[in-house]
């Protein structure tokens, strides 16, 4: 064990020097990164002992019809929403769909990226109550160049925008634990922004922290900037402002794709998230249950301003850290994470909303795209909301092939999208193109053989079909 703890030691001694000779980064963010690295070394892991997980009463994950209704009076909702501040999570490229720069600008539908939709929902919100609810946009190095160029579009718009940038630290070489950038990579790849944990230590480290809290702004309501269903909910605000919580996390029943997300359990006396990568393998298939843990993390959080600035200060936020192994130019490397959600210990009186499955409309793929492009959703004020004649409260589920991949491959395969109302299922694979006006109804497979070019003519209905070659049809 003294063996060990002297490698550990030297490990991390050599990695103090190395960093300190970074210059492309901060003093901040070089003391950030040895600390989660220590932290790392030190073994320190988040052990969940099974028999004490108990499931939160009603007290901890507030069903979300008992909240109280929102104030009646403008007066009210403004005063409520000026103590708001909403932030959005920018760090991620749109690469997996096939773009380029911030996966924030992707097209979403009727010409309007992720990014206008954010705005003009604050816009409606400062324009209706004569209030002011700033937007915050943490970027990564990644996004950060691109980002500024295209806030200058809403300059003239009714809302505050603000950019800052999430941390950015090196990646380590896993053999020998010293930074990639110090052995000559010092281009984008030897560097990583740590996971959405660093969210609490890089507003405060932007000097955003203290500039919110002197203005009078009390909670910010966090969320990735692909959920088109995280948009401000008046109800949770005011439920927060009410009972005092420091945090709130939104969670939603779990279906059979979300067996892998993290839920909340009630640990020692505390609410606690609880990821997958926690479980011992002899439980991830209880853990993976509808049954038993039956909600799931949206990432969707509301938090309190002072308490953020409270722990970070304290450096008490030591959520759990997820190490990521990659491969970079053939050499194996490691970069260390953490979540946001796995925050909620630290913090008091944190509660979880179970919030209705609408709050929860990520696009992570062209098949999500197909979804939020259709007649089963419209748009008002920059809101997806979903249309009322589908009678199934869940959404179809879509499978697309590779053909579909890429957002402008998916775009020149449809004519038009297609009416999915009455659908139930859908596969498509294979080199299928399809016209305008169709109609797909029930369990769909549309599959061309290979080397089979499969046109779906203008105006098909398809119901509960199997098709893998014109003769279907």
């Amino acid at each position: 064990m003294a063996a060990t703890a002297t490698a550990t030691d030297t490990n991390l001694s050599n990695l103090k020097t190395a960093v300190a000779g970074l210059d492309q980064i901060s003093e901040n963010e070089k003391s950030g990164f040895i600390n989660l690295v220590s932290r790392y070394l030190s073994g320190e892991a988040q052990h969940v002992e099974w028999s004490k997980i108990q499931t939160p009463t009603d007290e901890v994950v507030v069903p979300y019809d008992t909240l109280a209704p929102t104030p009646a009076g403008a007066t009210e909702i403004k005063n409520l929403l000026d103590k708001l501040v909403v932030l959005k999570l920018n760090g991620g490229l749109g690469t997996t769909m096939g773009c380029t720069g911030p996966k924030s600008v992707i097209e979403v539908r009727d010409g309007l990226t992720f990014l206008d939709l954010i705005v003009k929902q604050i816009e409606n919100l400062n324009s209706k109550y004569g209030s002011n609810v700033p937007l915050l946009l943490m970027n990564s190095f990644n996004t950060h160049d691109d980002t500024q160029k295209i806030v200058e579009k809403y300059q003239n718009h009714n809302i505050e925008i603000h950019t800052f940038n999430q941390s950015q630290y090196p990646r380590l070489v896993a053999d020998d634990f010293l930074p990639l950038p110090s052995k000559g990579n010092t281009g984008k790849d030897g560097w990583y922004p740590p996971g959405h944990g660093d969210v609490f230590p890089s507003l405060s480290n932007s000097g955003k922290l203290d500039a919110l809290l002197s203005q009078g702004k009390e909670y910010v309501f966090v969320a990735n900037s692909d959920n088109l269903g995280a948009i401000v909910d008046l109800k949770i605000l005011n439920h927060l402002v009410a009972h005092k919580n420091e945090y709130c996390m939104e969670v939603t029943p779990k279906t059979l794709a979300d067996v892998k997300g993290g839920t909340l359990i009630s640990y020692e006396g505390r609410v606690q998230l609880l990821e997958i990568a926690q479980v011992p393998d002899e439980h991830v298939g209880e853990f993976k249950s509808i049954e038993k843990f039956k909600i799931f993390n949206t990432n969707n959080l509301w938090v309190n301003l002072s308490a953020i600035k409270r722990l970070v200060e304290a450096d008490a936020l030591k959520m759990e850290i997820i190490p990521n192994p990659k491969e970079v130019d053939g050499v194996k490397v490691l970069q260390l994470e953490t979540a946001a959600g796995a925050a909620i210990r630290f913090f008091d009186k944190a509660i979880g909303i179970n919030v209705p499955r609408s709050r929860f409309l990520p696009v992570k793929a062209t098949s999500d795209l197909l979804l939020v492009q259709s007649d089963l959703y419209t748009l008002e004020d920059g809101s997806v909301i979903r249309n009322t004649a589908r009678a199934n409260p869940e959404n179809p589920s879509i499978e697309l092939g590779p053909e579909f991949k890429k957002v402008s491959n998916f775009l020149s395969r449809f004519k038009s999208i297609p009416s999915i109302v009455e659908l139930d299922s859908l596969k498509v694979a294979g080199d299928v193109w399809f016209g305008a006006g169709v109609i797909l109804k029930g369990k769909v497979s549309i599959v061309a053989k290979s080397g089979v070019k499969l046109e779906i003519p203008d105006g098909a209905v398809i119901a509960n079909k199997e098709i893998n070659g014109p003769e279907d049809l």
